[in-house]
């Protein structure tokens, strides 16, 4: 078996025998204590699996496994222990979630059996979970291939705000960051449920009556709804849903929740979504914040400080960027568009400031076979300052 296996005891004798006798067979590991085991799991982990004993000095066995639950939740923890009463067997289980408990002295082939067992356990979880991430992230990249296509209008938008809202989390040191980027990124999904005249009106900027209005207001709701329904994308929906709420509770949904209640992806993206707001109507960077500090409770106070200085650094470096324009044969992946792309019929194939992708390249040399294409393509080079 390549799947490595860590022992901890504060003996270093019973630590020595368990790797005489299982190293021909198993990747063994020991460290002698708790600290020294939580140390090795952070440094030279992760481990299959962890085999821990009950006794041991200023950490007992039920409180390092759940330490080791929380820093390493797919090592499978197995508890050995000299005392083999109810109660320590109930803490175990249900503190350190252990995978097998297993009393001294522990036979050979029982501990070989409880290990092999413990191996193939973990080889399930890792499968699992790779087989999860895979499919949320085609997951998303099909919601968001979709977008590009249906609507690349609101698609670019959504571009833009994700890069924004990266931005500012990586300023506010984020827990889960992916999950406030693919909510920017999913954040008008709903958008696809609105009737073709009013979606056409928004992704183009023309005026909308009070019943186009109502619709684009519960987009959120919408996107929520969608989003639920996907295994590991709860709080995405969730911070998609809250995307329009005031920081003082005003606003859609129209609940109780306000304040630090709102998730904070959701505080990041109204603070980011405003802001494009604000500059598409042709205020300046400096000109939109100062309408957004002026409108009292809207916003989360610390996103909304973090943002401002982000911003600033955000326009000394867009001094150094350049527009280019090349031949549509040219293009290649990872370039950012600067202005739309265009059919020969004036049909909007892929918005402003969409990063292009291996998939649009195909899409693309389709439409510029069938339909023609405008060119050149006007694209957005990073220069390198002086």
């Amino acid at each position: 078996m390549d799947e490595r296996v860590l022992f901890v005891d504060d003996d270093p004798n019973i630590l020595e025998a368990y790797q005489r006798k299982l190293q021909h067979v198993l990747h063994v590991r020991t460290a002698q204590g708790p600290h020294p085991g939580l140390r090795e799991i952070q440094e030279k982990g992760p481990f299959a699996v962890v085999v821990a004993d009950m006794n041991m000095p200023l950490m007992n066995g039920v409180e390092f496994l759940k330490k080791v639950r929380e820093i390493a939740p797919d090592t499978v923890r197995m508890m050995l222990t000299g005392n083999s009463d109810v109660k320590t067997a109930m803490d175990a289980v249900n503190e350190g979630c252990v995978f097998r408990f297993l009393t001294k002295p522990c036979p050979s082939k029982l501990m070989g059996d409880s290990l092999v067992a413990a191996v193939q356990q973990h080889r399930l979880i890792t499968a699992e979970k790779e087989v999860l991430e895979g499919t949320l992230k085609g997951t998303a990249e099909l919601l968001t291939e979709i977008i590009s296509w249906v609507s690349p209008g609101i698609f670019g938008r959504a571009v833009q705000l994700r890069n924004t809202v990266k931005s500012i989390s990586a300023k506010l040191e984020t827990e889960s960051p992916w999950e406030t980027e693919l909510a920017a990124t999913l954040c008008q999904i709903g958008m696809l449920a609105l009737p073709s005249e009013t979606l056409a009106r928004v992704s183009e900027g023309k005026p909308m009556d009070d019943e186009d209005r109502k619709a684009v207001e519960g987009v959120p709701a919408i996107g929520h709804e969608l989003l639920e329904r996907i295994p590991r994308l709860e709080n995405v929906a969730r911070i998609v849903l809250y995307q329009n709420k005031r920081f003082n509770g005003d606003g859609f949904p129209r609940d109780q929740v306000a304040g630090a209640d709102i998730p904070l992806g959701s505080r990041i993206l109204k603070v980011a979504a405003d802001y494009h707001e604000l500059r598409t109507s042709g205020q300046s960077r400096q000109e939109s914040l100062k309408t957004m500090q002026s409108r009292d409770g809207w916003y989360d106070p610390g996103v909304l400080r973090t943002f401002g200085r982000e911003s600033f650094s955000a326009d000394v470096q867009l001094e150094t960027i350049q527009i280019i324009a090349m031949p549509f044969k040219e293009l290649r992946a990872g370039l950012t568009l600067a202005s739309p792309i265009l059919t020969s019929e004036g049909r909007m194939l892929v918005a402003a400031g969409t990063a292009i992708t291996d998939a649009f390249l195909v899409r693309l040399r389709k439409f510029a076979v069938t339909s023609g294409i405008v060119e050149p393509i006007e694209v957005v080079i990073q220069s390198q300052p002086a």
